[in-house]
C-alpha cells in the first residue's frame, strides 16, 4: 500500500512539472512576440495565488492555459479601471483617469481661476434678498445657457453636440446622478488645514448627492498639509466655491435662502435627529483644531451637534461632515420620499454641465457644433 502511495506522490508530481513547464514555456513565448502584452508573471506564484485556485485542482490550471493574453494587432492591457466604459474610439472622447494627480483638490483649490473655469454654464446673478426665496425651494445657480464664442447654447443644444462623444453607459451614468442631486443641503469648511480633510469630505458630498460645497480661508496654500488625493475626483463634479471670509459667505447662502447650521458642543446646540432637513440647510464644519470660528457662530442661524458614546467628544472634521450629510440625506428621504428634488429643466441643465466637464475636448466640440449651428449670411446681390 505504501507503494501505491509513493506512485501516485511520484506521478502526481511529474505532472505538476509538467503543468508548469508547458504553461512557462506558453508565457515565454507570448511575451517574447509581444513583450508589451502582459506582465511578468512567476509559476509559483500562479499556482499558489489563492487557496480557491489551490483548491479547484487541475481544472482551474487548464482554464487558465486557454486564456489569451496576446493579441497580433497590439498589446492588451490586463487590468482596467473603474470606469471601464470610458474606451477611446474613432467617434468618442477619451475621458481621463478621475483621480489623475493633475486634478488633485490641492492644485484646484490653490487657484481661484481654476475653480471658477470649473463651472461652464452661464450662472445666475446673485441677489442679496433672502426674501425672494422660499424656505422650501433650493436654490439653482445655473442659466440654460452657454456661450459658445458669439453664439449662446441651450442645454438640449450642449446635449445635442456632446451626444456623440460619450458613450451611453456614462451618459446613464450622468442621468442617474443627476436624478439624484439636491442643492437644498450644502457643505462649507471653515479653515481646513488638511487637504486630506478637504478631499475626504468632497468625495462624501459628491457620494451622498451634494452639489454644492464651499470652501473659507484657503488663499494661504503653503499651511496646508500634502494632499493625500482621497477625493477620487468628486471635486470635477461638485459645484466648488471659494470664499476669503466666513461673512461674504454666509451672506450669500442666506441671500440664497439657506439656514447655516454650524457643527459645535455648546448649551444650545441641537442634535442632528432633532432638526428637520427638509428646507435649504448650509452645514458648516470648522478647523480641525479650533473648530468653528467665532465669526461663524455668532453669524450662525442654529448650532448642531452629533450625540456621542465613547470616552472621546469629537469627530474627525471629515467623518463629523460625513456623519452630517448622510444624516440630513436620510432624514429628507424619510420626510420626502426623495433626496434629489431638481426639476425637469434644472436635471437637463445639469446634464449638460456634467457633459461639458466630461472632458478637456467638450468645449472645443460644442465650440465646433456653435459654428456649424450659425446661418451663414447671404450673398449680396
Amino acid at each position: 500500500m505504501s507503494a501505491c502511495k509513493t506512485l501516485a506522490r511520484s506521478s502526481l508530481s511529474c505532472l505538476d512539472c509538467n503543468l508548469r513547464n508547458n504553461i512557462s514555456r506558453r508565457f515565454s513565448s507570448v511575451s517574447n512576440r509581444y513583450p508589451c502584452s502582459i506582465p511578468a508573471i512567476c509559476s509559483s506564484n500562479f499556482f499558489s495565488s489563492s487557496n480557491l485556485s489551490r483548491n479547484r485542482g487541475f481544472i482551474q490550471f487548464e482554464t487558465c492555459k486557454r486564456r489569451c493574453f496576446g493579441c497580433v494587432d497590439r498589446a492588451v492591457q490586463v487590468e482596467t479601471s473603474d470606469f471601464s466604459d470610458e474606451i477611446v474610439t474613432p467617434n468618442l472622447t477619451h475621458e481621463p483617469l478621475e483621480n489623475s494627480s493633475k486634478d488633485t483638490v490641492e492644485e484646484m483649490l490653490s487657484n481661484r481661476d481654476d475653480v471658477l473655469r470649473l463651472m461652464k454654464m452661464e450662472r445666475r446673478p446673485e441677489v442679496y434678498n433672502s426674501s425672494l426665496f422660499a424656505q422650501t425651494k433650493c436654490w439653482f445657480p445655473y442659466l440654460d445657457e452657454f456661450k459658445a464664442g458669439g453664439t449662446v447654447l441651450s442645454s438640449s443644444e450642449v446635449l445635442e453636440a456632446m451626444d456623440p462623444h460619450i458613450m451611453e453607459a456614462r451618459k446613464e451614468r450622468f442621468r442617474n446622478v443627476a436624478k439624484k442631486r439636491s442643492y437644498s443641503i450644502c457643505l462649507v469648511v471653515e479653515g481646513l488645514s488638511d487637504f486630506g480633510n478637504v478631499s475626504a469630505a468632497f468625495r462624501s458630498a459628491d457620494a451622498l448627492g451634494l452639489q454644492s460645497v464651499h470652501v473659507i480661508n484657503l488663499n494661504n496654500s503653503k499651511r496646508y498639509r500634502e494632499n493625500r488625493n482621497v477625493s477620487m475626483g468628486a471635486e470635477k463634479w461638485l459645484d466648488v466655491e471659494l470664499w476669503n471670509s466666513t461673512q461674504d459667505c454666509f451672506k450669500v447662502l442666506k441671500s440664497r435662502g439657506y439656514r447655516i447650521a454650524t457643527t459645535h458642543l455648546g448649551m444650545d446646540a441641537v442634535s442632528v435627529y432633532d432638526m428637520d432637513w427638509s428646507c435649504p440647510t448650509a452645514i458648516v464644519v470648522g478647523n480641525e483644531n479650533r473648530g468653528i470660528s467665532d465669526e461663524a457662530l455668532e453669524l450662525a442661524d442654529m448650532c448642531c451637534s452629533i450625540p456621542m458614546s465613547g470616552m472621546v467628544d469629537s469627530f474627525n472634521v471629515s467623518v463629523a461632515a460625513g456623519i452630517l450629510m448622510h444624516h440630513a440625506v436620510c432624514d429628507r428621504t424619510n420626510r420626502l420620499g426623495h433626496h434629489g428634488d431638481l426639476s425637469l429643466e434644472e436635471s437637463q441643465i445639469l446634464l449638460a454641465e456634467f457633459s461639458l466637464r466630461h472632458s478637456q475636448s467638450a468645449i472645443s466640440i460644442v465650440h465646433e457644433y456653435a459654428k456649424r449651428k450659425v446661418p451663414k449670411p447671404l450673398p449680396k446681390l
